[in-house]
């Protein structure tokens, strides 16, 4: 399969600039594989979907404000910095841009978030083959620590944002009700939709809930740049999967549950363990696993994610989802798709759901 197979094209006024005004007031799209039937509900009706003694698995990764601006010294150009994995505190791995005439030992003294300098700098220690520059960060005990006053909501392009800009609604809502160990540069938007309430709701229905942890970076988001979908390599991402998990999917399982991922990330991490190990093992790992059509899925039986872009791995991973071992689900997904855009909804990390059963 080619990578312009998953093209379509996406109205722009379609791409949601904010979310909604409560967190949880989404549209739901339910697309019945077996028929391709589909329906368009409200979020909030998700538990009618739910059967007791299904199991939810969501991605309880924390977005930080990972995005850092700066000058380079001596030329004076600016430079942002998009941290994007942590080697050892004050080394890391980040994007910058433009990065492409950097070289190693340039020195980036940082900005706070009003364009004032500050004590913090950087050093340019290496460059890989991907173009990603090493950092090593002087002038704070732990970069980590500093971000809180320097970082910016490392959101996504598609979604424009002025110089400067108060942060306050990407602070709270580019941010998940349930997050926990911080890590991610992109949030599991998936998750995004669920409030407190909801996930009561679930439960009093009699559907158990459980997390992973995968720490969203570049791989999720990275463009396809081959023209052939299987020579695309995937960045690696971290993630864990706790012992409490995978005994909630076993018992699950021995009851005829259902297993419904909340998201594309937390499927990935469930398919990958079970693809290594031919079943599900409690541990931290990393992950380059690339799902598309034709591939199968040994645990996951129901996806929830949102609407993602033309010609991405997780549309391609949903078209995978859509009919399992076979390439015609690239074709329901975009039918499925072609029908959204007509709905008219709202599309991307703060756009609406959809449920994949």
């Amino acid at each position: 399969m080619r990578t312009a197979d998953f093209h379509y094209h996406l109205p722009p006024g379609l791409i949601a600039q904010h979310p909604p005004a409560q967190r949880g007031a989404s549209r739901l799209l339910v697309l019945h594989r077996g028929d391709g039937r589909t329906e368009h509900r409200q979020f909030p009706d998700l538990p009618e979907y739910l059967r007791p003694g299904d199991a939810l698995v969501l991605n309880d990764s924390k977005v930080i404000p990972a995005r850092l601006r700066g000058r380079k010294r001596g030329s004076g150009g600016d430079l942002e910095a998009l941290l994007i994995e942590e080697n050892a505190p004050n080394d890391w791995w980040v994007l910058l841009r433009p990065g492409k005439h950097v070289r190693p030992s340039t020195e980036i003294q940082f900005h706070n978030r009003t364009g004032q300098s500050t004590a913090i700098t950087a050093t340019v220690e290496a460059k890989n083959e991907e173009g990603h520059c090493r950092l090593r960060f002087t002038g704070v005990a732990n970069i980590i620590d500093a971000l809180a006053g320097i970082g910016e909501v490392p959101l996504p392009p598609y979604i424009e944002r002025p110089a400067h800009f108060d942060q306050a609604e990407d602070l709270d809502r580019y941010q998940t009700v349930f997050a926990q160990p911080p890590g991610s540069v992109a949030a599991p938007t998936a998750g995004l939709h669920f409030t407190p309430a909801m996930l009561d709701a679930v439960r009093r229905r009699g559907v158990n809930t459980g997390f992973v942890t995968l720490h969203v970076g570049l791989g999720t988001f990275a463009p396809v740049k081959a023209d052939r979908v299987k020579d695309h390599v995937m960045h690696e991402e971290r993630f864990d999967l706790p012992a409490a998990t995978v005994g909630l999917i076993a018992a699950t399982r021995a009851r005829g549950g259902r297993i419904i991922a909340v998201g594309t990330t937390t499927l990935r991490v469930l398919e990958s363990v079970a693809r290594e190990h031919g079943e599900l093992r409690a541990g931290p790992g990393r992950t380059r696993i690339f799902i598309h059509p034709p591939s199968g899925f040994r645990v996951v039986d129901a996806l929830l994610t949102n609407f993602h872009l033309p010609e991405s791995t997780l549309l391609m991973l949903v078209s995978a989802f859509a009919v399992p071992g076979e390439t015609r689900g690239r074709e329901l997904t975009l039918r499925t798709y072609a029908e959204a855009i007509r709905e008219g909804y709202r599309f991307f990390s703060y756009g609406d759901a959809m449920l994949l059963l």
